[in-house]
């Protein structure tokens, strides 16, 4: 059998992303992505983003992979969950290329990409919890399809930061500024006084579901006030909105009877969330597997992933047939046939 390269496209939301995958392998994985001084994310100045930027990160990753147009045998692309305007620039540039190339698509979910990628952790079958931006998800694989057990019932944990930074006048993303502010803490006092710096907040918890709204808006409250410092506040914000998702987190590993953790999604790089999965996992006998950031955060490469993944059993749509292609921005986790396991 000859050596097939899949290219994988991800657009969901700031992050344009293109990678490479062969026989499991990641090749290339370059990205450009939308980053403001002030404010969020605007989806379709996100989008105006991709479109300038595609083919500037398409050419970089056939440089780092080493490989011609000619190779790629397949276009996977993220079809959903994301922002409109985002997911649509990604599949036109897939569509494009398909056309181009005369290669089948492998339309596919971002969320489970996050997922599947995290078999190069050693993972093989793990409750992950999903944090990024848009979704806050533990997801676990039964009964013929990868199930949530539990999510946010409002915001993303990710939006839910970024609100927050952009309240208290930071840019987008937000993520990196709260943690570094919650590390000053860190660095000022000695870990038996952290107490002292931790402003009791609303604790949004019920069964393996939470919920963030109440939280931002006690913060935004609290910062209003002028009495409490931000960067108190920071440390507070993460220490609360992470027990929370760890809470939830051990609760799905005790219902599934699973003992792997795997981690996803770009609040995942956060030091902090991680160092407290880790003292759940080790309490409780589980393991705990956290991807490298880049393979974390949106990328490219976990779509090529997947999409190597798919295409060898055989699910595809030929260059000819692409024109019923849509996106779909709000498509859940557990909607996902899971043909290829």
């Amino acid at each position: 059998m000859s050596k097939q390269y899949i290219l994988g496209i991800e657009s969901t939301a700031h992050t344009l992303g293109i990678g490479i995958v062969k026989e499991g392998s990641i090749i290339a994985n370059t990205k450009d992505s939308y980053v403001t001084e002030k404010g969020g994310i605007i989806p379709v100045e996100a989008a105006r983003h991709h479109a300038k930027a595609k083919e500037d990160v398409y050419k970089r990753a056939l440089e780092e992979a080493g490989i011609k147009e000619g190779d790629i045998k397949a276009i996977a692309f993220s079809q959903g969950p994301g922002l409109d305007p985002c997911l649509l620039e990604g599949l036109g540039f897939a569509k494009e290329l398909a056309k181009k190339l005369n290669v089948p698509i492998v339309p596919l979910n971002h969320c489970i990409a996050h997922l599947e990628v995290g078999r190069l952790t050693g993972a093989k079958d793990p409750v992950m919890l999903y944090a990024s931006g848009a979704n806050t998800q533990i997801i676990a694989y039964a009964a013929g399809k990868y199930r949530i057990f539990g999510e946010t019932l409002d915001i993303g944990v990710g939006n839910f930061i970024d609100t927050f930074a952009r309240y208290a006048g930071m840019g987008f993303p937000g993520g990196p500024r709260i943690a570094e502010l919650a590390d000053k803490i860190k660095g000022e006092v000695d870990k038996e006084k952290l107490g002292s710096h931790y402003i009791e907040l609303p604790y949004s918890i019920k069964g393996m579901d939470v919920a963030f709204s109440g939280l931002l808006t006690n913060l935004k409250q609290k910062l209003e006030s002028n009495k409490y410092r931000i960067e108190d506040l920071a440390f507070s914000l993460q220490e609360t909105a992470f027990a929370m998702l760890v809470e939830a987190a051990e609760r799905a590993l005790a219902h599934t009877g699973k003992n792997e953790l795997l981690l996803g999604g770009g609040v995942a790089c956060n030091k902090r969330l991680q160092e407290m999965c880790r003292i759940m996992c080790n309490e409780r006998g589980a393991k705990l597997f956290v991807p490298e950031p880049e393979l974390l955060q949106d990328n490219g490469a976990m779509i090529a992933f997947l999409g190597e993944i798919m295409l060898n059993a055989r699910i595809k749509i030929d260059s000819a047939n692409t024109g019923k292609i849509d996106i779909k921005p709000r498509e859940r986790t557990d909607e996902v046939e899971v043909k290829w396991k």
